[in-house]
């Protein structure tokens, strides 16, 4: 998010990706064959980027992910990301330009999302400075970001029905609280402080509390303490089974500001929505161009 709180920005890295209907009609048999770096900006004049592209796009080492004219690569200090894109529609055009993560502190904390470890979170950077740079008219900014990692070895709605995700910057640092009703019945309840030296510790959080559906009716929790009722402060990606926003709410007396996820993967699972979603992501089989 940006310092002055209107604009903000998410790259996402996949290799098996999970939310490209191509990748879900192949039958999900070969991850680096569905590769993406999904860009989406947030704000007046905001577009969104995620084009499936096949293995021969993919290229990897130790510290570098590449997918096409994109790359990540991880200098020892910060996480440099090298954008070359195009929106998909209404706003079809180039977004180009570089984007830089420089985490406050690095964690070790894997958790296991599932009690089979088919699903797992890797937040590698829960509190970092972010400075965005693309060639856009006003898309010159810095601010603060966060970077973490999903793992899984199954299809998010095959073990899950509806989840959430938050993490709220705080006067010590952030915390991140996962939520999610799995498919067995059981409920992953997750909140996790970190301080700014990277430490990370289980914590009680205040229960979940509904606030206003999206403009797609997705349902919307997050943790709140009593008589607070958390709100939306800055729309950023709606869609029919998923919804991103900055979102208000109070954790232990303290009000905090960060971003939220919520997914409804019953929805995601309807044959419905695999064709809706071609539109906004388009497949590139070859690289480059034959």
């Amino acid at each position: 998010m940006s310092d002055c709180g209107i604009k903000a920005v998410s790259v996402i890295g996949f290799i098996g990706s999970v939310f490209s209907p191509w990748y879900a009609w192949s039958g999900r048999k070969d991850p680096a064959n569905h590769c993406c770096i999904n860009v989406a900006t947030y704000g007046p004049g905001g577009r969104f980027t995620m084009t499936d592209r096949g293995r021969e796009a993919l290229k990897t080492t130790a510290n570098t992910f590449t997918v096409g004219p994109s790359s990540m690569h991880w200098n020892g200090d910060a996480l440099v990301i090298n954008v070359n894109e195009i929106a998909s529609p209404p706003l079809i055009s180039r977004v180009r330009g570089q984007i830089i993560v420089t985490p406050h502190a690095l964690t070790s904390v894997e958790m296991p999302l599932t009690e089979d470890g088919t699903h797992v979170w890797r937040p590698f950077a829960p509190s970092a400075d972010i400075k965005v740079d693309l060639e856009a008219k006003g898309w010159q900014w810095s601010g603060h970001g966060y970077f973490d990692a999903n793992f899984g070895t199954r299809a998010l709605e095959q073990d899950f029905s509806f989840w959430t995700w938050g993490r709220y910057p705080t006067r010590d640092g952030a915390t991140c609280i996962y939520d999610a009703t799995r498919r067995d019945g059981t409920t992953l309840d997750a909140a996790v402080a970190f301080d700014r030296d990277g430490r990370a510790w289980m914590v009680d959080a205040p229960p979940r509390t509904p606030f206003r559906r999206s403009l797609w009716q997705v349902r919307r929790e997050t943790r709140a303490d009593p008589e607070t009722t958390p709100r939306q402060v800055l729309n950023m990606l709606d869609a029919p089974f998923y919804s991103r926003s900055v979102v208000q709410t109070q954790l232990n007396g303290e009000i905090v500001t960060g971003v939220h996820e919520a997914l409804d993967l019953n929805r995601f699972a309807s044959p419905l929505i695999k064709p809706m979603l071609a539109v906004r992501v388009p497949r590139r089989r070859d690289w480059p161009a034959p």
